[in-house]
């Protein structure tokens, strides 16, 4: 009977949730209904799987509009009809045309136009739909004739007057306009609602045959899905046991190549998992990532493997991933059960600089002539709270600063808001969480056996492949595997670090000899003493400090320090107890023995995802497919959230059966509910670990142009700046921009750095091609006159360049040149490239008039103002110089000691207490460029909050954890600076 029903995912138009629609449905007794919403897809496959839970009978359909305006309903028949209207809407959103009055000929489709103006000639699947207020009119239409093609349409929308007012609200938002000013074109009618069947009746009196074509219909259209079974791409060369033999011959292949000796345990872990891999039907999986990683190898790209596929040794042996499981005695369970049944996921990163060339090569070679088979995969950004009081605020006409008073009091309890806010307030949770539109995944890539369009439409974003309206848990859910193909700035530095060496040093270095960089002992000696500012994974403080704490210098350390660093462990409170247990063998004694039995490695405590695992099947004696469903709960990527309180009671109930502490098992119960859903699987740590091996070697051996290679791809934990510093603190002459030696990107010549005019805040690169092509072509600039001759320049660009030093080599200062730019090119705006004139002769010199010596200080200001971070020491800044300061270095001197510290600060981490109560950990550098840690607890953060970048003057105690020193705050205030003007 409802043949025009819509969700929230059409989206900024309808309000109920697939979940909400078919209670409302289940409510008013249908027994069949079909979901088309707006131009979307996104909601097909949770509303079958909805519908068949609560017995109703779903139909699936698209509403096909040109903004709001309503062309035509199409009703799927089967999988074929869902086909062409997918690709039907793909056509039109990838292309941007606007539907056309009169639908195209669907073979497997019912089509149903809102009463049309004229009469025309329809096709046998073609009906005129009508609503109930268009009763009246239709008696009096050439359609009344026709009887047989009419059928009710009587949309739904929403539920309630508070829905249809909210409706309202998503309408203006998507317009842009007040509420006031909303047309009434723009927004549905506020009947536009489920009714029960004796309502419609009584709403289309005298009117029946509309229900029974209505319901005729929707009998008709019958979508059969089987859900389990696998969508994705198989058959890569031809046949399933082609596949398989591939597969197999590629892994004994590559086994040979990673170990020497081939051992009984290996081949034997080989064919249990090729056996499985078959048995669940992953092995297309596994070659294509294969493929993937192959194509990038031919291109010369770095990649790293890890996921939970990482634990496999088929993946190992294919060099999907660089981490051998029998080493690390990798849980297989965790890669791949009987129980589990999606396949393992592999995350593929690249550089963020090659991630798109490989992108581009999977949809060439997997999609088929005119047949698309592959599609980024969508996700939904949702109206979150402050976002939503914004959105809200506008549409009813708030000024600004109301807008942020409403955001920054709404949560307050004592906060009383007056009659606008009420409502805005009222409404935003009303939206919270809602679809506002779809968006593209961080990194997935669906790539399915039959055409795409049998599974969803897709569209056209700005990135230049199509993208499915589907999500992650949708896609995974009718069986759809994504694949991961992420881009990281740490790949980006390796990769550059090797081209810098190769260039300033003429050395080749073979950075996948990670076995032996695990024995290194300058690299044991970096990670001992956490001295991993650069290196991929490990150079944030905290990580910083954890190292330092662990004094960790061998690889499986390190693997475990990848997870322990996660949010989980740490406020689980186990990070603390881990390291206690690594320093102290005597600690470890206070461990659970069954969870001392499981996890010896990491003296019983849970460190790993697949610990999770191991800790419900051997501790709580749950199943495999319990535990799996218990891990993927944890991680929020749980189907059913009965499921999981299903597994969850029988933990408790098992534990109980098996006569464990109940003290005890509420506590690992709390351990599993703190960190499962941020910790790593072991093979992911690993996966970590073996890069961030990598850029620990190119900095102990190659520290220069490893840091220049870190500077030029951006993108680490800390500013620019600081990896200046650590070049700095490593040897390096470090030069601001030079007109005649510096490159786009920051360059090394011997130990000369020169900063890249990337730097340079206010430059145009359009300014930087000109400087960068002419300087190529006719030799280095003589002087300021000649590079004003020859390069056409604005005074403001100009300006820049002096300013930063740009011309230091013609021995005039800052003032002289500042002063002859503005005397040149006032008198001339620009200079013409093809003027010969100017070419030939130069300008004449000037006389400058006597000016004032520079001062340091100023230097410093103009660094900051156009690198926005100083060269020279911005210690030189501080107005008092008298203040007295310990040294980092001499910390140890005073533990348990008041001390003061004068520093510039680096980095600050927020976080909250168990109260809820804001504390904060601060990471300076001393005058010496030494490093500080702080700790400043809630008091202290209320009293001395910090007040952005500069030099403080930090006072507190000094304290020591495991041998790592750090200050506990009393006060911090950031110091006067030097005023010109003063």
């Amino acid at each position: 009977m409802f043949i025009n029903c819509h969700s929230f995912y059409s989206f900024k138009y309808g309000t109920m949730s697939v979940e909400a629609l078919i209670a409302e449905a289940k409510g008013k007794k249908l027994d069949s209904l079909a979901l088309t919403d707006i131009n979307s897809t996104a909601g097909v496959f949770p509303f079958i799987r909805e519908a068949q839970k609560k017995g109703i009978h779903p139909v699936i359909g698209i509403d096909f509009r040109n903004g709001v305006k309503q062309q035509y309903i199409g009703l799927a028949k089967n999988q074929e009809g869902f086909f062409e209207l997918n690709k039907h809407l793909s056509h039109h959103r990838i292309k941007g045309i606007p539907f056309e009055a009169k639908a195209p000929a669907f073979a497997h489709s019912f089509i149903v136009y809102p009463l049309p103006a004229k009469f025309f000639a329809l096709r046998e699947n073609e009906f005129v739909g009508i609503h109930p207020y268009q009763l009246n009119k239709i008696v009096k239409s050439p359609w009344f004739r026709y009887k047989d093609k009419l059928i009710l349409l009587q949309p739904a929308t929403f539920s309630s007057k508070l829905e249809f007012n909210a409706h309202r609200l998503l309408r203006a938002i998507d317009g842009n306009t007040l509420l006031s000013k909303l047309e009434t074109e723009e927004q549905g009618e506020i009947c536009d609602m489920l009714y029960s069947y004796a309502d419609m009746v009584a709403r289309c009196e005298g009117h029946s045959y509309l229900l029974y074509n209505a319901q005729k219909l929707l009998e008709a259209c019958q979508f059969s899905f089987y859900f389990q079974a696998v969508k994705n791409r198989r058959d890569i060369l031809g046949s399933d046991w082609e596949d398989y033999d591939y597969l197999r011959q590629e892994t004994f292949k590559g086994a040979l190549m990673r170990y020497a000796d081939l051992t009984a345990e290996i081949s034997k872990r080989i064919e249990k998992e090729l056996e499985l891999i078959q048995q669940k039907g992953f092995v297309s999986y596994f070659l294509i990532n294969y493929d993937i990683v192959n194509f990038a190898h031919s291109k010369g790209y770095y990649h790293v493997g890890r996921g939970s596929g990482a634990n496999s040794i088929v993946a190992y042996c294919l060099y999907i991933t660089d981490v051998d499981p029998i080493e690390l005695d990798l849980y297989f369970e965790r890669f791949i059960n009987l129980y589990r049944e999606n396949p393992p996921d592999f995350d593929i990163d690249f550089s963020w600089t090659d991630r798109d060339e490989v992108t581009a090569y999977i949809f060439e070679k997997y999609n088929q002539g005119n047949q698309e088979h592959v599609a980024l995969l969508g996700s939904y950004s949702t109206f979150q709270s402050n976002s939503m009081l914004r959105e809200l605020g506008k549409v009813f006409g708030l000024p600004k600063t109301e807008i942020e008073s409403l955001i920054y009091y709404a949560g307050k309890p004592d906060y009383v808001p007056d009659q606008y806010g009420k409502l805005i307030i009222k409404y935003s949770q009303v939206l919270h969480g809602m679809p506002s539109h779809l968006t593209i995944h961080a990194c997935g890539i669906l790539i399915s056996h039959k055409p795409i369009h049998y599974y969803t439409a897709t569209e056209m974003p700005p990135k230049g492949f199509p993208l499915a309206h589907i999500d992650m848990h949708v896609a995974e859910d009718i069986g759809l595997y994504k694949f991961d193909i992420l881009s990281q700035r740490g790949l980006g530095h390796i990769k550059s670090a090797i081209q810098i060496i190769e260039q300033n040093q003429g050395v080749k270095v073979d950075i996948r000899q990670v076995e032996k960089f695990k024995k290194d002992p300058k690299i044991k000696e970096h990670l001992r003493d956490g001295h991993t500012i650069g290196a991929f994974y490990v150079e944030s403080p905290a990580m910083r400090m954890l190292l330092a704490k662990m004094k960790a210098d061998e690889y499986l350390e390190l693997v475990a320090a990848s997870s322990i660093i996660r949010p989980g462990v740490a406020r689980s409170g186990m990070m603390r107890e881990y390291i206690l247990r690594h320093v102290d063998p005597e600690r470890r004694k206070t461990a659970h023995p069954v969870m001392m039995e499981i996890m010896p490695e990491t003296y019983g405590i849970m460190v790993y995802q697949e610990d999770v695992i191991k800790v419900a099947h051997y501790f709580a004696e749950l199943s495999l497919s319990e535990a799996d469903v218990l891990r993927r709960g944890m991680s929020g990527k749980s189907r059913s959230k009965e499921e999981f309180k299903r597994v969850q009671d029988q933990f408790f109930i098992n534990c109980e059966k098996l006569g464990r502490d109940p003290k005890i098992t509420a506590e690992v119960w709390y351990q599993i509910e703190s960190f499962a859903g941020y910790s790593f699987a072991k093979g992911h740590s690993a996966s970590f670990a073996v890069e961030s091996y990598q850029s620990l070697y190119l900095k102990a051996y190659f520290p220069l142009e490893f840091m220049v290679g870190v500077i030029n791809n951006f993108g680490g934990f800390y500013h620019t700046e600081f990896y200046v510093h650590e070049l700095r603190m490593s040897g390096a002459d470090i030069q601001a921009p030079h007109i005649n030696e510096s490159d786009y990107l920051t360059n090394i010549k011997g130990k000369t750095v020169y900063l890249g005019f990337i730097h340079l805040k206010f430059l145009e690169k359009t300014s930087v091609e000109k400087i960068l092509r002419e300087r190529a072509v006719n030799g280095p600039y003589l002087g300021l006159s000649d590079f004003i001759a020859r390069v056409e320049i604005s005074l403001e660009q100009a300006l820049i360049l002096i300013r930063i030093a740009c011309f230091r080599f013609t021995g005039k200062s800052k003032q002289e040149l500042l002063w002859e730019a503005h005397f040149i090119l006032n008198k001339r705006k620009t200079v013409a490239v093809g003027n010969e004139l100017f070419k030939k002769s130069g300008f004449r010199e000037l006389q400058v008039p006597e000016l004032e010596a520079a001062d340091i200080r100023q230097e410093i200001v103009d660094q900051i103002e156009i690198l926005e971070f100083p060269l020279d020491s911005p210690f030189l800044l501080v107005k008092d110089q008298s203040v007295a300061s310990v040294r980092a270095k001499d910390m140890k001197l005073h533990l348990g000691k008041t001390v003061q510290v004068i520093s510039y600060l680096v980095t600050i981490k927020y976080t909250r207490t168990v109260k809820g109560e804001v504390m904060n950990f601060g990471t300076f550098v001393d005058r010496e460029g030494d490093w500080i840690d702080t700790v400043h607890f809630p008091p202290v953060v209320k009293k001395y909050p910090f007040k952005g970048r500069g030099i403080y003057l930090v006072k507190g105690k000094v304290t020591q954890e495991f041998d790592f020193y750090s200050i506990e705050v009393s006060s911090c205030e950031r110091m006067e600076y030097w005023n010109a003007g003063d």
